[in-house]
């Protein structure tokens, strides 16, 4: 668990300047969706056993753990350089051409006509923003830059993914029901 800490001696972890952990090459938002779970179930777990852990130059308490998953919550929602939130739909400015077929296509009141995978492209490859607003889904989010382009040619940044999501969720139900980290 110490890698898992910014200030520990055995940190393993990688961070944008604007604090989101990231992994290069990968999708940065499935690694913070992930450690932040991991972080909560530790911090569940120490507190249940009165523990903190001892991580070379620093002492983690549970406190700390869920400080460390709620700054990544906070990020993914625009506390980042950008304002951008990550979620689709979440505040005033989010992305808006995701790599995502049904959000990219018309709505059938729309356009009624089928739309075949070939003619679908065009409305896939567009600059326009996506017409179909997919509230709540998490993109793969920024590069190591604290830079996204919101262009739904780049699946790495805008995809949105179970494996991105799926851990988002048990973090914001913790953090509902939980609203004071310390």
């Amino acid at each position: 668990m110490c890698t898992l800490i910014p200030d520990s001696s055995s940190s393993h972890i990688e961070y944008t300047p604007g604090g989101l952990i990231y992994k290069p090459g990968g999708s940065n938002l499935q690694h913070a969706t992930t450690i932040s779970f991991i972080l909560l179930v530790h911090a569940k777990y120490l507190d249940r056993t009165s523990q903190t852990v001892n991580c070379g130059n620093e002492f983690v308490s549970p406190v700390t753990l869920r400080m460390q998953a709620k700054k990544q919550v906070d990020y993914i929602l625009g506390e980042n350089p950008m304002g951008l939130s990550y979620m689709v739909g979440y505040g005033n400015y989010f992305p808006q051409r995701i790599h995502h077929r049904g959000s990219s296509l018309p709505s059938v009141k729309d356009h009624p006509e089928f739309i075949g995978c070939k003619e679908g492209s065009n409305y896939f490859n567009s600059t326009d923003p996506n017409p179909n607003i997919l509230v709540g889904a998490i993109v793969g989010g920024p590069g190591e830059d604290d830079v996204y382009g919101d262009d739904s040619g780049d699946f790495r940044q805008s995809e949105p993914t179970t494996y991105i999501n799926a851990p988002l969720v048990g973090v914001l139900a913790y953090l509902a029901a939980n609203p004071n980290p310390s």
